[in-house]
């Protein structure tokens, strides 16, 4: 008898709680969520690592330089970036511009921004030597490549990116740079650019290299890029000069750190969130994210560009719209970042 009043005992309460659950899920279908098998949204990227900021300075008007310094670094490659998580929250992506074989300290520099988000701007004003920051990465996804040649394209903090790769080139590569800028004092790190363009090439070399570094204040001439086959061309900069490089090179390689827009333009659709039964309207004006924000408020997001990874969501069913610089080949095939992508189809289906 004992026996049989536990077993009664144990299913009544099994039966209370299941019926309490589900009166909970009835009135908010949101709690709990089902888990994911593999978790997306908000998943970190790279282990994040807390830096001492140990100089805060000023290299060009407009422009600070910030060194981060820690112990036993990961190592990075020219062309890298890492993600800086700001005092406020904010998370922003700065190319590393300092020494990969330095293991103790990461470089990285960035420009006011007046008309910005506030990143630039709490970087330059609110971030100071002594305070600690919140460091993820580095992360490349605009690798030096082996080539016959290179030619180089960067318009004011765009060089940030492509200074480690012209100190990385051996000393008798071929190589050539068009560095534009409001103005010289505008133009970070010109002192050692030029430097390096002057550098004497061995003998047997093509003589001194004084013509690889092309300095334009001003609008660049992009009839002036000499490019032969088999090079190798980089470019980073405002979104008009790489939008020019690229109609002209078609092959060039991007580093850019805002979304990148579509030539076809923007249209509505609807998005369907699976798990919590809504669906919305996108306008072609908004984004994904602010439609789903404005019925889940709780959604993780950060950067809203396209970068951290922070609001990559699975996509059940639509054809994505793919407008970010993170994702790799794989996770695109099955989930989206929603601040930035869109679709192509009338209807996209996500796991929420």
């Amino acid at each position: 008898m004992p026996k049989l009043r536990t077993v009664a005992f144990v299913a009544g309460a099994a039966l209370l709680t299941r019926g309490a659950l589900r009166r909970r899920i009835q009135l908010s279908p949101l709690w709990p969520l089902p888990a994911l098998e593999e978790p997306t949204s908000g998943r970190p990227r790279s282990r994040a690592l807390r830096l001492l900021v140990t100089s805060h300075r000023t290299v060009a008007d407009g422009v600070v330089q910030l060194r981060l310094e820690g112990r036993d670094l990961p190592r990075w490659e020219p062309g890298a970036h890492l993600d800086l998580v700001l005092p406020s929250g904010l998370v922003r992506q700065y190319s590393l511009c300092g020494d990969p074989e330095d293991t103790s300290s990461y470089t990285v520099a960035t420009r006011l921004v007046e008309s910005g988000r506030g990143g630039s701007r709490e970087v330059h004003e609110q971030v100071t030597e002594g305070m600690e920051l919140e460091v993820r990465g580095p992360r490349n996804r605009f690798p030096l490549v082996e080539a016959e040649s290179y030619v180089f394209v960067a318009g004011g903090i765009g060089i940030t990116p492509l200074l480690p790769m012209l100190r990385a080139l051996p000393q008798d590569a071929e190589w050539r740079l068009l560095y534009a800028g409001r103005d010289r004092a505008s133009m970070p790190f010109l002192e050692e650019i030029e430097k390096l363009g002057s550098t004497a090439v061995p003998p047997g070399g093509p003589g001194r290299a004084g013509g690889r570094v092309t300095v334009v204040e001003g609008q660049p001439d992009l009839d002036t890029l000499e490019v032969s086959d088999g090079a190798a061309v980089y470019c980073c900069g405002p979104e008009g000069l790489m939008a020019a490089v690229e109609a002209r090179f078609p092959h060039v390689r991007l580093e850019r750190f805002a979304p990148r827009t579509s030539s076809d333009g923007n249209t509505e659709f609807e998005v369907e969130l699976r798990r919590s039964g809504r669906t919305l309207t996108v306008p072609a004006d908004s984004t994904v994210l602010a439609a789903v924000r404005d019925e889940l408020p709780d959604t993780a997001y950060s950067c809203e560009q396209g970068f951290c990874g922070t609001c990559q969501q699975r996509v059940l069913e639509g054809e994505i719209d793919h407008r970010d610089e993170l994702l790799t080949d794989t996770e695109r095939a099955g989930s989206m970042l929603i601040c930035v992508s869109r679709s192509r189809s009338d209807r996209l289906v996500l796991d929420m």
